[in-house]
């Protein structure tokens, strides 16, 4: 039987090769380094500093690779493995690429199990899991490119960019099963009275792979004007539409229709208290997934936080159909009284637009014209408002091109009239802007996902998209603790017998005979 065995020479410490390189780095900083600025000791101190940590580093996993079983190795296949045979596999770590010399356990026939790295929880990747922690992260911050140089002048890594793309989407591979563990949803954090819901779409340009079939389709058929780009107009047939949802709490905010009125005017009260921010809030997004899943997702995670229905809950959307009937849908199924509230922030664009039919653009009078109508809107009466547009617009005799951004807004005080209520939900404390997914729809997407050139496949960009919202609902870091679990689960624990890797410990000293004269 051979096993591995990291012996140091005798009367030397398994440390001496991190204490050599740290006495070289004290004698430099004596002698050489005296000649260099702040600067350059700073700089050059770090790569010293990063080779001790990785000499270090490695006698320490050495010094665990010395460890053996307790009990007999059994893999999941029942049977026993006794042949022992070190082997040796290289491991990328922040600090630089160390060697990982351990024992492993086969029969004839079977293939190996290596114990040690169970319990070092070593992933199949050359890249450790801290390693992959940080690819993950660069990737959800910046392009690849970037990612990969911030890695290679931050750490002792070196990642190719496809390894890089790779690693980011492995990273993500758990966030479902985060998200569908209950003890991790549940908060035991006294939360206010209004549970929110909040749903929009935003357009990912992707490569033709990626595009939904309908959208392939109508991509064959177009015409580029150019052989290189996509010119103004053609990404309309290249992007697949991202699902966008969030849920969190927050604390009523009575307000009235003339405050907001004066705020529109830039005139505000200083004596106003602060406005409630959200509370224990979640934002994420799916290219994967139709806006039906996510909208049900959206509405468990929001049961879950409120399985009585105790809370109001308010749905706050831009006036989709879609995203309505499914929120209708799902408020029927669990039995929820709900709350709809239209964007007032998409009403003052579509005022906006039917002011221009009737004023000159950019001028005063169109600002008084918005104001005025919006200050009837915020008082409950937007079909008056609807009603009054239509009828100035026939009035004037305008052509049917001349009218048509002020029908358009008709048509959409109307379609919504009954969640524009804006003076009940004023007066009940309760949120009129869709801010918050607004906000996650420009960080999740627009801030990442439509750099210049982007061209994305499903795989890498549902990945990031997962990974951005880990880092937007604050979540990443207790995320990273499940996805190391879940990988110790499926590397190391899946292939012993119950689950359950051996347990190791120090191997002991063998008795020394004495002879006896």
């Amino acid at each position: 039987m051979t096993t591995a065995r990291y012996l140091a020479p005798q009367g030397a410490s398994i440390f001496n090769a991190a204490e050599e390189a740290l006495e070289e780095t004290k004698t430099w900083l004596t002698s050489e380094a005296t000649r260099l600025s702040e600067s350059e000791v700073e700089r050059d101190l770090e790569v010293r500093g990063r080779e001790i940590m990785r000499r270090l580093l490695s006698a320490h996993v050495a010094l665990r690779c010395q460890d053996v079983p307790t009990h007999p190795v059994l893999g999941e296949d029942g049977e026993r493995r006794t042949h022992v045979r070190p082997g040796l596999r290289t491991l990328l770590t922040v600090f630089g690429i160390i060697e990982v010399l351990r024992d492993g356990y086969s029969g004839r026939g079977l293939d190996s199990r290596f114990p040690v790295d169970a319990a070092l929880n070593l992933p199949p990747e050359r890249a450790s899991l801290e390693v992959q922690r940080r690819c993950a992260i660069e990737a959800s911050r910046g392009s690849f490119d970037e990612g990969v140089e911030a890695l290679r002048r931050t750490t002792g890594a070196t990642v190719a960019k496809r390894q890089f793309e790779e690693l980011a989407a492995r990273a993500a591979q758990d966030f479902d099963a985060f998200y569908d563990d209950t003890e991790i949803l549940a908060d035991a954090r006294e939360t206010s009275d209004i549970l929110v819901l909040s749903f929009d779409g935003k357009g990912i340009v992707m490569r033709f792979d990626g595009l939904r079939a309908g959208t392939q389709k109508a991509a064959t058929r177009s015409e580029h004007k150019l052989t290189t780009r996509l010119s103004k107009g053609e990404k309309a047939n290249r992007k697949r539409m991202a699902e966008v949802a969030a849920v969190y709490t927050i604390a009523p905010w009575v307000r009235s229709p003339e405050s907001i009125a004066a705020k529109m005017k830039h005139l505000r009260d200083t004596a106003e208290p602060p406005r409630p921010g959200p509370e224990n809030k979640r934002v994420w997004a799916s290219l994967e997934k139709p806006a039906s899943q996510v909208v049900a997702e959206a509405f468990e995670e929001a049961h879950t936080r409120d399985p009585h229905t105790n809370k109001r809950w308010v749905v706050l959307v831009d006036g989709n159909r879609h995203q309505l009937d499914l929120a209708h849908q799902h408020a029927r199924r669990l039995g929820v009284d709900l709350t709809v509230v239209v964007d007032f922030i998409h009403v003052l664009e579509y005022v906006w637009k039917a002011a221009y039919v009737f004023n000159k653009e950019g001028s005063k009078a169109a600002e008084a014209w918005v104001h005025e109508r919006l200050a009837r809107i915020l008082q409950g009466k937007a079909s008056h408002v609807a009603a009054g547009i239509k009828q100035s617009a026939t009035k004037r005799k305008l052509t049917k091109e001349q009218r048509k951004n002020a029908d358009k807004c008709a048509r959409y005080l109307l379609a919504n009239a009954k969640s524009l209520k804006y003076h009940e939900y004023l007066r009940d404390g309760l949120p009129i802007a869709t801010g918050v997914i607004e906000g996650a729809c420009r960080h999740l997407i627009a801030d990442r996902m439509d750099i210049t050139g982007a061209r994305w496949g499903l795989v890498g960009a549902e990945a990031i998209l997962r990974l951005r919202s880990l880092r937007s609902s604050g979540d990443f870091d207790e995320y990273w603790v499940f996805h190391e679990h879940q990988e110790r689960a499926r590397n190391h624990e899946a292939r012993y017998a119950n689950g359950q890797p051996p347990e190791l410990s120090p191997p002991q000293p063998r008795p020394r005979l004495t002879l006896v004269r």
